[in-house]
């Protein structure tokens, strides 16, 4: 959430870029709102947002139990700003002006981080996903996938060994307003099937799918 429009903008470029799927507020309500009621893997949180401080956000979000990493970005000077919005919940924090290629990796490390994974390359038995790079390999060999194709395989492998469902996968695949049909994500696991292997991930009738 950032209330400069130009510099929502240009993250929001950045990110899609990146391979993320971006949602922009431009207000503490309308982003309060998003992240109360959708699932987000991270949240890029400005403090000096109107109608509703980023900091106010941030409270009611922890204190409703919604988790997801939160990078606070502010161009307010001192370390007292930086301390209480640490002690409110962030997880990082990053002072303007500041260069959107270090948002980006920021909110990958976060990403790795609530998943557990400590490095940027994940692994799962033969299959090596980057996420830097976004490329991904399988026994050595390079895999040709499509953006939505990564973009399935990064969730499942950030995720592995749990049951993910498929509504959860179409909203970290598209958009809010994105339209897709009903069986879009079946038919973008059963192409990434063929790629990485059939067993790779596997089908929970009637909850999902899991990697391994």
């Amino acid at each position: 959430m950032e209330d400069d429009l130009q510099l929502a903008g240009r993250l929001r470029d950045a990110l899609a870029e990146a391979g993320f799927v971006v949602e922009c507020a431009p207000d503490g309500d309308a982003g309060w709102y998003l992240g109360d009621t959708q699932s987000f893997d991270a949240v890029v949180l400005d403090l000096g947002l109107p109608k509703l401080s980023g900091l106010e956000v941030l409270k009611r979000w922890r204190t409703a139990g919604r988790g997801m990493p939160v990078l606070i970005l502010t161009g307010r000077a001192g370390w007292t700003e930086r301390v209480e919005g640490l002690n409110a919940g962030a997880d990082d924090y990053l002072g303007k002006p500041f260069q959107v290629a270090e948002v980006v990796a920021r909110l990958r490390a976060l990403i790795r981080r609530a998943a557990g994974a400590s490095g940027p390359v994940l692994r799962h038995g033969e299959i090596a996903l980057d996420t830097v790079s976004n490329t991904a390999s399988l026994a050595g060999q390079p895999l040709d996938l499509t953006a939505r194709e990564f973009q399935i395989l990064s969730y499942l492998m950030l995720r592995q060994g749990r049951i993910v469902p498929q509504s959860d996968i179409a909203d970290h695949v598209y958009a809010l307003d994105a339209e897709a049909q009903p069986n879009t994500i079946e038919v973008l696991v059963a192409r990434l099937r063929k790629k990485i292997g059939r067993e790779a991930i596997r089908t929970v009738r009637g909850l999902g799918y899991r990697l391994g």
